[in-house]
């Protein structure tokens, strides 16, 4: 492999590619140093550097000492910053800069130093036009509400925003040398949003759902061309477009993507060169990420797979998060410090970093936060499901025209169903929990994870033997829609950390509903089950199934009075968004749907209503449709001069306020967030209702600006965010 990254990290340097779609000019917004401590004052002590990393192929971008003296200088409030500046003088002569700088470094120093040998991050990339954009895509005639229908056709809209494409001209004008930690991508592509400014792997398969529904072939296309170029290049698909990225993957959803496209599409000819490829990227999961578990309760070995990175020092993109995590208030010894790093990188590798789901368990719940990661012991639910999906789809794909290679894929896909429904599903418990190497035995974190398998087409057996186990499986998602305003948490454990609650994700949302859409109708066709008197939905939940008792629930807070308090914690009180037959904001009931059909409308509606509502909160309006809400409340998201926001989480708490927590701000944009949005708009697009969003104004009367969470600093660089999250959050480039 690390051929081939020395390969990359010459076309890194300036054998770029140009991208295929014309370009329009683009003013890319570039960051100025803002350090803590005085120009004077020299930099704190620095612990011993972390070994060369021989997988990350630069001296400036990834690990050494540039890069840990620039971060110790701490510049930037997002370490992701620094590193995604191209130099504007050649390695050499930037390395050389550096080295004349005095022993005795002071913060004035290095912000010199950046400022004279960096350009703008991000400026290796550029905006592209849609030559391929139609305005009024087929979907939004599914979608009924004609508010809905015009927040979906401008979420469609916002393609032309994200569309990016490698800038070579930009990243070594004239050829006169220089470095950039960009991954230099042959074919157009959709971004994030905001800090994530460049080609993402998992946040992909969501963004293809929308640009498929969007009509944008030729986009989505696009898409798969660069992860087979990555394929191609460097033997696996790179957690994002950047060097940084090179010692780690994501959740692989390559293959799903692409059956996707071939089966929206009707395009055959790609699996000519993806075929191939798809084999080469299960290789790698094979090669580097398999592991053999002995189950405790059948002593059958099974071939697993878990996240698992090679690495021994800070992640770039996190360098100094990851520094402070392994030095202080307690400084780590080496080997300690490696073990960390290696848990800090295949935690990014899940893409759910971070979450007390990957703590190493302990008999009393205690932690020593992050030092906690145990993600490497962790044989996870989600990432067997998709492998197990993936080798199922790919059968279909060779299906008649390589009998042999769909047999091959068959079987692989029966061995790891069977260690799926032996390691991880409790019958008991009726959900899916990880499995621990240390402990031998399955984890007791709740997760969105626990419907991964249903979306992969794992149905346990006593799922399908009747309403009642098929809706027991399904009870915590009615849980949170009787008791809490949002959508599905990630967890229903608020560590701050943010993949667990408060925070719901985009892809999450799309995977419940994905997983009760795989249920068969004649287990879903019943009345949905209602508490016994004097008890509320907590009560229908298997015994054990939360690991929590319900005082340890999350409360919800209502904004009633001079001060917001939570709602009671117990009894049918507790039920606070019950509402005749459905919940608040889950559309209007049907006339003979059944349980499971009732779930999908709901959770349905509030992630329209979470997307709708946060973006109406920070300056969203549509002409002739929907006005700008009254200054007055927007003055108290200081949104004024904003025009709303797509962010990457949402709170359950509050559906017009964006998640918190983690290591970075609430990024808006956003590439996944708004696929999920295109793709419920078209799928339950008749039984979508108006977002009924809360008062901005009763909730600041109320003394805490949660649900609205939103403020904007009138800078076109950033949105600050009080309440409860009091963090900063980048708009989209």
């Amino acid at each position: 492999m690390f051929t081939a990254l020395a390969a990359l990290a010459c076309i890194a340097h300036g054998g770029l590619v140009q991208a295929q779609t014309s370009v329009s000019t683009v003013t890319v917004p570039t960051a100025t140093p803002s350090p803590s401590a005085a120009p004077s004052d020299p930099l704190p002590s620095q612990a011993a550097l972390p070994p060369r990393q021989t997988w990350c192929p630069s001296d400036i971008f990834c690990a050494g000492a540039l890069l840990q003296t620039v971060n110790l200088a701490h510049l930037y409030p997002d370490d992701k910053t620094f590193i995604d500046k191209p130099t504007s003088k050649s390695a050499q002569e930037v390395l050389a800069d550096f080295k004349n700088i005095s022993s005795s470094t002071t913060t004035g120093q290095i912000v010199n130093f950046v400022e004279n040998d960096f350009k703008g991050e991000g400026q290796e990339l550029e905006a592209l036009e849609l030559t391929s954009f139609k305005s009024d895509p087929a979907f939004l005639k599914n979608v009924s509400q004609p508010i809905v229908k015009a927040f979906a056709q401008t979420v469609h809209g916002y393609w032309n925003q994200l569309i990016r494409g490698t800038n070579a001209s930009r990243l070594c004008p004239g050829n006169t040398g220089c470095e950039s930690s960009l991954i230099p991508l042959n074919h157009t592509f959709v971004v994030p949003g905001g800090r994530f400014r460049e080609q993402y792997y998992w946040d992909s398969f969501w963004i293809v759902e929308g640009l498929i529904e969007s009509e944008l072939f030729d986009v989505a296309n696009a898409t798969l061309q660069n992860f087979m170029d990555e394929l191609d290049r460097v033997g696996f698909i790179p957690n994002g477009g950047r060097i940084y990225y090179l010692d780690r993957s994501q959740p692989p959803l390559f293959i799903q993507m692409l059956a996707r496209y071939v089966t929206a599409s009707g395009d055959q000819s790609i699996l000519r060169r993806a075929l191939p490829l798809a084999e080469k990227e299960l290789k790698w999961w094979d090669d580097n990420r398999s592991v053999q578990v002995t189950s405790p309760s059948t002593n059958a070995t099974h071939k697993m797979y878990h996240y698992s990175v090679n690495n021994s020092a800070p992640r770039p993109e996190s360098y100094r998060t990851d520094y402070l995590t392994a030095n202080e208030p307690n400084n780590l010894n080496e080997t300690q410090r490696s073990a960390l790093y290696a848990e800090l990188a295949s935690g990014a590798e899940s893409g759910w970093d971070y979450t007390v789901r990957w703590f190493a368990q302990t008999d009393d719940g205690s932690n020593n936060g992050l030092r906690s990661l145990n993600v490497r012991n962790t044989i996870a639910v989600d990432l067997n499901s998709i492998l197990y999906k993936n080798h199922v789809l790919l059968a279909s794909l060779y299906a008649s025209d390589d009998p042999a290679a769909a047999s091959a894929h068959t079987t692989a896909a029966a061995a790891l169903l069977a260690g799926i429904l032996d390691l991880f599903w409790d019958s008991t418990k009726l959900a899916f929990y990880d499995f621990n190497l240390a402990t031998k035995a399955r984890n007791t974190v709740f997760s969105a994870a626990n419907f991964y398998p249903l979306w992969s087409g794992i149905i346990p057996n006593e799922i399908l033997s009747g309403q009642d186990k098929a809706f027991g499986y399904f009870s915590s998602l009615n849980l949170v829609l009787n008791r809490y305003n949002g959508t599905f948490p990630t967890t229903f454990i608020d560590s701050g950390l943010q993949w667990d609650a408060p925070n719901t994700w985009p892809p999450h949302q799309y995977i419940v509903l994905q997983a009760l859409r795989a249920l068969p109708s004649n287990i879903t066709s019943g009345p949905l089950p209602t508490p016994s008197n004097g008890q509320n939905t907590f009560n229908l939940i298997p015994a054990g199934q939360l690991g929590l008792t319900e005082s340890q629930l999350p409360g919800q807070p209502v904004h009633s009075g001079s001060k917001p308090a939570n709602a009671t914690a117990s009894g049918p009180g507790a039920d606070i968004n019950r509402a005749n037959g459905t919940v608040v904001n889950g559309g209007a009931a049907v006339d003979g749907e059944g349980w499971g059909k009732a779930l999908e409308r709901q959770l349905a509606n509030r992630y329209i209503t979470s997307a709708f509502c946060s973006w109406r909160a920070t300056g969203g309006s549509i002409d002739g449709v929907l006005p700008k809400l009254p200054a007055d409340q927007l003055n108290v998201t200081q949104s004024v001069n904003n025009t709303g926001n797509m962010f990457e989480k949402f709170s359950n708490l509050d559906v017009d306020s964006a998640g918190r927590g983690g290591e970075y701000t609430v990024q808006a944009g956003f590439g996944w967030t708004n696929g999920v949005v295109l793709w419920v708009a078209s799928l339950y697009g008749g039984v979508l209702a108006e977002p009924q969003c809360p008062s901005i104004l009763a909730q600041q009367t109320g003394g805490k600006n949660a649900a609205a969470g939103l403020a904007w600093n009138g800078s076109p660089a950033a949105l600050i965010v009080v309440g409860v999250m009091s963090v900063v959050v980048h708009l989209l480039l």
